[in-house]
Protein backbone atom coordinates (compact mmCIF):
# COMPACT_ATOMS: atom_id res chain seq x y z
CA UNK A 1 0.00 0.00 0.00
CA UNK A 2 1.77 3.61 -1.20
CA UNK A 3 1.85 6.02 1.47
CA UNK A 4 -0.25 9.44 1.07
CA UNK A 5 2.14 11.66 0.92
CA UNK A 6 -0.67 14.38 1.33
CA UNK A 7 -1.18 13.59 4.71
CA UNK A 8 -0.81 16.50 6.77
CA UNK A 9 2.79 16.32 9.30
CA UNK A 10 3.07 18.42 12.25
CA UNK A 11 6.71 20.04 12.64
CA UNK A 12 8.16 19.12 16.09
CA UNK A 13 9.12 22.69 16.09
CA UNK A 14 5.87 23.41 16.71
CA UNK A 15 5.98 21.97 20.11
CA UNK A 16 9.50 22.00 21.05
CA UNK A 17 11.78 19.64 23.09
CA UNK A 18 9.40 19.98 26.41
CA UNK A 19 6.18 19.80 24.63
CA UNK A 20 7.27 16.67 22.56
CA UNK A 21 8.35 15.11 25.54
CA UNK A 22 4.63 15.58 27.12
CA UNK A 23 3.48 14.71 24.18
CA UNK A 24 4.68 10.98 23.26
CA UNK A 25 4.80 10.05 26.80
CA UNK A 26 1.42 11.18 28.23
CA UNK A 27 0.15 7.20 27.72
CA UNK A 28 3.06 5.55 29.49
CA UNK A 29 1.60 4.13 32.73
CA UNK A 30 4.07 3.00 35.45
CA UNK A 31 3.87 -1.20 35.98
CA UNK A 32 6.25 -1.63 38.20
CA UNK A 33 6.40 -1.48 42.11
CA UNK A 34 10.19 -0.50 41.87
CA UNK A 35 9.41 2.99 39.80
CA UNK A 36 8.51 5.60 42.51
CA UNK A 37 8.95 8.82 40.33
CA UNK A 38 9.21 8.31 36.40
CA UNK A 39 8.92 11.15 34.09
CA UNK A 40 8.55 14.71 34.93
CA UNK A 41 11.24 15.34 37.07
CA UNK A 42 14.93 15.87 36.98
CA UNK A 43 15.31 12.54 37.58
CA UNK A 44 13.69 9.35 37.92
CA UNK A 45 13.28 7.29 41.33
CA UNK A 46 13.74 3.50 41.97
CA UNK A 47 13.51 2.30 45.37
CA UNK A 48 16.50 -0.08 46.57
CA UNK A 49 16.02 -3.71 46.96
CA UNK A 50 17.84 -6.67 48.22
CA UNK A 51 18.76 -7.76 44.78
CA UNK A 52 21.59 -6.72 42.16
CA UNK A 53 20.99 -4.38 39.52
CA UNK A 54 21.51 -4.97 36.05
CA UNK A 55 22.07 -1.98 33.34
CA UNK A 56 22.60 -2.22 29.74
CA UNK A 57 22.43 0.52 27.08
CA UNK A 58 22.59 0.47 22.99
CA UNK A 59 22.70 2.99 20.52
CA UNK A 60 21.36 2.73 16.90
CA UNK A 61 22.13 5.22 14.28
CA UNK A 62 19.85 5.41 11.12
CA UNK A 63 21.95 4.04 8.03
CA UNK A 64 24.63 1.85 10.24
CA UNK A 65 21.74 -0.32 12.12
CA UNK A 66 18.64 0.30 10.04
CA UNK A 67 17.50 1.58 6.99
CA UNK A 68 14.24 3.33 7.24
CA UNK A 69 13.52 2.16 3.60
CA UNK A 70 11.82 -0.59 4.68
CA UNK A 71 11.73 -0.87 8.51
CA UNK A 72 8.67 1.28 9.94
CA UNK A 73 9.12 3.25 12.70
CA UNK A 74 6.96 1.79 14.77
CA UNK A 75 8.45 -1.64 14.53
CA UNK A 76 12.17 0.17 14.91
CA UNK A 77 11.00 1.43 18.52
CA UNK A 78 9.78 -2.34 19.35
CA UNK A 79 12.99 -3.09 18.28
CA UNK A 80 14.88 -0.58 19.95
CA UNK A 81 13.35 -1.50 23.20
CA UNK A 82 13.98 -5.60 22.27
CA UNK A 83 17.55 -5.62 21.87
CA UNK A 84 18.49 -3.89 25.49
CA UNK A 85 15.99 -5.93 27.14
CA UNK A 86 17.90 -9.16 25.61
CA UNK A 87 20.91 -7.72 27.56
CA UNK A 88 18.89 -8.13 30.52
CA UNK A 89 17.35 -11.75 29.96
CA UNK A 90 21.09 -13.12 29.40
CA UNK A 91 22.25 -12.09 32.59
CA UNK A 92 19.14 -14.16 34.05
CA UNK A 93 17.30 -10.67 35.50
CA UNK A 94 14.31 -9.51 35.07
CA UNK A 95 13.90 -6.32 33.23
CA UNK A 96 12.00 -3.48 34.91
CA UNK A 97 12.55 0.11 33.59
CA UNK A 98 13.98 1.87 30.38
CA UNK A 99 15.05 5.36 29.59
CA UNK A 100 14.91 6.37 25.82
CA UNK A 101 17.06 9.05 24.23
CA UNK A 102 16.67 10.02 20.18
CA UNK A 103 18.22 12.84 18.18
CA UNK A 104 15.89 13.49 15.01
CA UNK A 105 16.62 15.83 11.88
CA UNK A 106 13.73 18.01 10.60
CA UNK A 107 12.55 15.71 8.15
CA UNK A 108 10.83 13.86 11.24
CA UNK A 109 7.22 15.14 11.82
CA UNK A 110 5.21 15.10 15.14
CA UNK A 111 3.37 11.57 13.59
CA UNK A 112 6.72 10.05 12.30
CA UNK A 113 7.92 10.11 16.06
CA UNK A 114 4.36 9.16 17.54
CA UNK A 115 4.83 6.27 15.74
CA UNK A 116 8.43 5.37 17.48
CA UNK A 117 6.98 5.67 20.34
CA UNK A 118 3.98 3.72 19.54
CA UNK A 119 6.36 0.77 19.15
CA UNK A 120 8.21 1.83 22.45
CA UNK A 121 4.93 1.59 24.21
CA UNK A 122 3.86 -1.83 22.64
CA UNK A 123 6.96 -2.87 24.14
CA UNK A 124 7.00 -1.89 27.78
CA UNK A 125 3.06 -2.70 27.81
CA UNK A 126 3.94 -6.41 26.46
CA UNK A 127 7.23 -7.12 28.59
CA UNK A 128 5.83 -5.22 31.67
CA UNK A 129 8.71 -2.34 31.70
CA UNK A 130 8.57 1.18 32.56
CA UNK A 131 9.40 3.88 30.89
CA UNK A 132 10.90 6.45 33.03
CA UNK A 133 13.35 8.79 31.38
CA UNK A 134 14.78 10.00 28.31
CA UNK A 135 15.99 13.07 26.19
CA UNK A 136 15.35 14.41 23.08
CA UNK A 137 17.40 17.03 20.72
CA UNK A 138 18.10 17.37 17.22
CA UNK A 139 19.99 15.80 14.55
CA UNK A 140 21.82 17.35 11.37
CA UNK A 141 20.84 13.91 9.38
CA UNK A 142 18.46 10.86 10.32
CA UNK A 143 17.74 9.85 13.76
CA UNK A 144 19.41 8.04 16.38
CA UNK A 145 17.83 6.21 19.37
CA UNK A 146 19.48 5.16 22.30
CA UNK A 147 17.94 2.81 25.08
CA UNK A 148 18.90 1.79 28.34
CA UNK A 149 18.09 -1.02 30.38
CA UNK A 150 17.51 -1.29 33.86
CA UNK A 151 16.97 -4.67 35.66
CA UNK A 152 16.99 -6.89 38.62
CA UNK A 153 18.56 -9.98 39.54
CA UNK A 154 19.09 -12.36 42.61
CA UNK A 155 22.56 -12.29 43.42
CA UNK A 156 22.25 -16.47 43.50
CA UNK A 157 20.33 -16.00 40.22
CA UNK A 158 22.63 -13.67 38.24
CA UNK A 159 24.53 -15.42 34.87
CA UNK A 160 27.91 -14.09 33.60
CA UNK A 161 29.60 -15.34 30.47
CA UNK A 162 32.94 -15.98 32.35
CA UNK A 163 31.72 -18.95 34.08
CA UNK A 164 31.51 -21.55 31.70
CA UNK A 165 32.92 -25.20 32.92
CA UNK A 166 34.62 -27.73 31.25
CA UNK A 167 32.46 -30.84 30.18
CA UNK A 168 29.17 -28.54 30.23
CA UNK A 169 26.76 -28.88 27.51
CA UNK A 170 26.21 -25.50 25.06
CA UNK A 171 22.46 -24.53 24.58
CA UNK A 172 20.48 -22.29 22.26
CA UNK A 173 16.75 -21.08 22.46
CA UNK A 174 14.83 -21.21 19.38
CA UNK A 175 16.27 -20.95 16.02
CA UNK A 176 18.95 -19.34 13.92
CA UNK A 177 19.61 -17.10 11.51
CA UNK A 178 16.01 -15.96 10.02
CA UNK A 179 16.84 -12.40 11.13
CA UNK A 180 19.98 -11.89 8.55
CA UNK A 181 18.27 -13.66 5.75
CA UNK A 182 14.80 -11.66 6.63
CA UNK A 183 17.46 -8.82 6.21
CA UNK A 184 18.78 -9.69 2.64
CA UNK A 185 14.97 -10.42 1.55
CA UNK A 186 14.26 -6.50 2.66
CA UNK A 187 17.58 -5.66 0.85
CA UNK A 188 16.49 -7.48 -2.30
CA UNK A 189 13.51 -5.66 -2.40
CA UNK A 190 14.71 -2.72 -1.93
CA UNK A 191 17.19 -2.81 -4.85
CA UNK A 192 13.79 -3.88 -6.46
CA UNK A 193 11.42 -0.83 -5.99
CA UNK A 194 14.86 1.87 -6.94
CA UNK A 195 13.93 -0.31 -10.19
CA UNK A 196 10.87 -0.53 -10.26
CA UNK A 197 8.67 2.06 -7.76
CA UNK A 198 5.11 0.65 -9.00
CA UNK A 199 6.20 -3.14 -8.19
CA UNK A 200 4.83 -4.54 -5.00
CA UNK A 201 6.44 -7.06 -3.73
CA UNK A 202 5.31 -10.99 -2.88
CA UNK A 203 6.50 -11.72 0.60
CA UNK A 204 4.49 -14.78 1.79
CA UNK A 205 7.13 -17.31 1.40
CA UNK A 206 9.22 -14.74 3.95
CA UNK A 207 7.08 -14.46 6.42
CA UNK A 208 8.73 -15.37 8.92
CA UNK A 209 12.19 -14.40 8.28
CA UNK A 210 10.77 -10.64 7.83
CA UNK A 211 9.34 -10.53 11.22
CA UNK A 212 12.78 -11.98 12.85
CA UNK A 213 14.32 -9.30 11.60
CA UNK A 214 11.73 -6.23 11.94
CA UNK A 215 10.30 -7.36 15.50
CA UNK A 216 12.09 -9.86 17.42
CA UNK A 217 11.11 -11.33 20.23
CA UNK A 218 13.12 -11.00 23.84
CA UNK A 219 13.41 -14.10 25.48
CA UNK A 220 11.50 -12.91 28.62
CA UNK A 221 10.24 -16.81 29.05
CA UNK A 222 13.54 -18.68 29.48
CA UNK A 223 14.40 -18.03 32.51
CA UNK A 224 11.27 -19.42 34.01
CA UNK A 225 11.69 -22.31 31.95
CA UNK A 226 15.12 -23.18 33.75
CA UNK A 227 13.69 -22.44 36.71
CA UNK A 228 10.57 -24.69 36.79
CA UNK A 229 13.72 -27.51 35.21
CA UNK A 230 15.72 -26.57 38.43
CA UNK A 231 18.27 -25.68 36.01
CA UNK A 232 21.06 -22.97 36.47
CA UNK A 233 23.08 -22.07 33.76
CA UNK A 234 26.74 -22.01 34.45
CA UNK A 235 27.12 -18.87 31.50
CA UNK A 236 24.73 -17.16 29.21
CA UNK A 237 25.05 -14.47 26.48
CA UNK A 238 22.23 -13.43 23.80
CA UNK A 239 22.73 -13.95 20.36
CA UNK A 240 22.67 -9.99 18.98
CA UNK A 241 25.97 -10.69 16.55
CA UNK A 242 26.03 -14.39 15.78
CA UNK A 243 26.48 -17.26 17.40
CA UNK A 244 29.82 -17.82 16.46
CA UNK A 245 30.97 -14.77 17.95
CA UNK A 246 29.04 -15.19 21.47
CA UNK A 247 30.22 -18.47 22.13
CA UNK A 248 33.78 -17.41 21.72
CA UNK A 249 32.66 -14.37 23.88
CA UNK A 250 31.77 -17.41 26.64
CA UNK A 251 35.08 -19.16 25.86
CA UNK A 252 37.66 -16.59 25.82
CA UNK A 253 35.83 -14.89 29.26
CA UNK A 254 35.71 -18.46 30.42
CA UNK A 255 39.24 -19.66 29.59
CA UNK A 256 37.39 -23.03 27.75
CA UNK A 257 37.65 -24.29 23.94
CA UNK A 258 34.01 -25.88 22.83
CA UNK A 259 32.65 -28.09 19.91
CA UNK A 260 30.06 -27.06 18.08
CA UNK A 261 28.04 -29.90 15.93
CA UNK A 262 26.89 -28.46 12.34
CA UNK A 263 23.75 -31.08 12.31
CA UNK A 264 22.27 -29.91 15.75
CA UNK A 265 22.21 -26.29 15.05
CA UNK A 266 18.61 -25.30 14.69
CA UNK A 267 16.94 -23.73 11.78
CA UNK A 268 13.30 -22.91 10.32
CA UNK A 269 12.50 -24.53 7.24
CA UNK A 270 12.19 -20.77 5.74
CA UNK A 271 15.76 -20.48 6.83
CA UNK A 272 16.88 -23.57 4.85
CA UNK A 273 14.88 -22.60 1.65
CA UNK A 274 16.15 -18.87 1.43
CA UNK A 275 19.33 -20.05 1.98
CA UNK A 276 18.78 -22.54 -1.43
CA UNK A 277 17.55 -19.04 -3.22
CA UNK A 278 20.33 -16.86 -2.14
CA UNK A 279 23.02 -19.09 -2.69
CA UNK A 280 24.21 -19.06 1.22
CA UNK A 281 25.42 -21.70 3.29
CA UNK A 282 22.73 -22.51 6.16
CA UNK A 283 24.89 -23.05 8.55
CA UNK A 284 27.29 -20.08 7.65
CA UNK A 285 24.09 -17.99 8.20
CA UNK A 286 23.10 -19.58 11.32
CA UNK A 287 27.07 -18.37 12.19
CA UNK A 288 27.22 -15.31 11.70
CA UNK A 289 23.81 -13.88 10.83
CA UNK A 290 22.91 -11.84 14.24
CA UNK A 291 20.46 -10.46 15.35
CA UNK A 292 18.31 -13.82 16.47
CA UNK A 293 18.27 -12.20 20.14
CA UNK A 294 18.10 -15.83 21.53
CA UNK A 295 19.96 -16.76 24.53
CA UNK A 296 23.08 -19.04 23.87
CA UNK A 297 24.09 -20.67 27.33
CA UNK A 298 25.53 -23.73 29.06
CA UNK A 299 24.68 -25.88 32.23
CA UNK A 300 26.34 -28.68 33.98
CA UNK A 301 26.61 -32.22 31.77
CA UNK A 302 24.14 -33.54 34.86
CA UNK A 303 21.14 -31.37 33.86
CA UNK A 304 21.11 -33.34 30.56
CA UNK A 305 18.35 -35.09 31.20
CA UNK A 306 16.43 -31.92 32.02
CA UNK A 307 16.39 -30.51 28.62
CA UNK A 308 17.31 -33.33 26.54
CA UNK A 309 13.52 -33.20 25.31
CA UNK A 310 12.71 -30.17 26.00
CA UNK A 311 11.19 -28.44 22.71
CA UNK A 312 12.48 -24.61 23.47
CA UNK A 313 16.32 -25.51 23.70
CA UNK A 314 18.94 -27.20 21.42
CA UNK A 315 21.70 -28.62 22.67
CA UNK A 316 24.56 -28.07 20.01
CA UNK A 317 27.73 -28.49 21.73
CA UNK A 318 30.13 -28.46 24.28
CA UNK A 319 32.62 -27.16 26.56
CA UNK A 320 36.05 -28.54 26.05
CA UNK A 321 39.44 -27.49 27.43
CA UNK A 322 41.10 -23.94 26.12
CA UNK A 323 44.10 -25.96 24.91
CA UNK A 324 41.39 -27.69 22.38
CA UNK A 325 40.75 -24.58 20.97
CA UNK A 326 36.57 -23.03 19.10
CA UNK A 327 35.78 -25.64 16.64
CA UNK A 328 32.76 -26.53 14.86
CA UNK A 329 32.34 -30.33 14.04
CA UNK A 330 30.76 -30.68 10.54
CA UNK A 331 28.46 -33.50 9.21
CA UNK A 332 31.29 -34.98 7.80
CA UNK A 333 32.79 -35.10 11.27
CA UNK A 334 35.67 -32.79 10.46
CA UNK A 335 36.43 -30.02 13.04
CA UNK A 336 37.20 -26.36 11.66
CA UNK A 337 37.92 -23.63 13.84
CA UNK A 338 35.19 -21.42 14.92
CA UNK A 339 35.64 -17.55 13.55
CA UNK A 340 34.00 -14.60 14.33
CA UNK A 341 32.22 -13.40 11.24
CA UNK A 342 29.61 -11.82 12.80
CA UNK A 343 28.69 -7.85 12.76
CA UNK A 344 31.15 -5.47 13.80
CA UNK A 345 29.93 -2.08 14.98
CA UNK A 346 33.36 -0.29 14.14
CA UNK A 347 33.37 -1.53 10.63
CA UNK A 348 29.62 -2.06 9.55
CA UNK A 349 30.09 -4.98 8.84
Amino acid sequence: MLEDKNTQKTSLAELGEFGLINHITQYFKIQNASTVKGIGDDAAVLAASEKQTLITTDLLVEGVHFDLSYMPLKHLGYKAVMVNLSDVYAMNGVAEQITVSIAVSNRFSLEAIEELYAGIQLACDTYKVDLIGGDTTSSTKGILISVTAIGKVDKEEVVYRNTAKETDLIVVTGDLGAAYLGLQVLEREKQVFKVDPNNQPDLDNYTYLIERQLKPEARKDVAGWLKELEVKPTSMIDISDGLSSEIMHICSQSKVGCKIYEDKLPLDPQVITASEEFNMDSTMIALSGGEDYELLFTVPIADFDKIKDNPNFSIIGHITAETQGMNLVTRANQEIELKAQGWNALKGE
